[in-house]
């Protein structure tokens, strides 16, 4: 069962959030719920791996201005799909 859930986020935030969800073609709330369940999973293979994107939403660790989303992208699929 799905429930709605409110937070009160940084702005900022919310907007590279949404962007970052729009580029990968997933909502922001698959990307908070995988998240979550990442952070309350016990097993060390989840199935949806946290991107450095993400983590940085979550730490405020700056991401590089250049840093190219979509290569990121390709090596995990790469790297997951070998």
């Amino acid at each position: 069962m799905d429930t709605k859930l409110t937070l009160k986020l940084n702005q900022e935030i919310i907007e590279r959030a949404k962007e970052y969800a729009s580029d990968k073609k997933m909502s922001l709330s698959r990307i908070v719920e995988a998240y979550l369940q990442s952070l309350t999973n016990n097993k060390k293979d989840a199935d949806f791996e946290i991107s450095l994107f993400i983590k940085s939403l979550s730490t405020r660790t700056k991401i590089p201005a250049d840093l190219d989303y979509k290569k990121e992208y390709s090596d995990h699929l790469l790297k997951k799909y070998k």
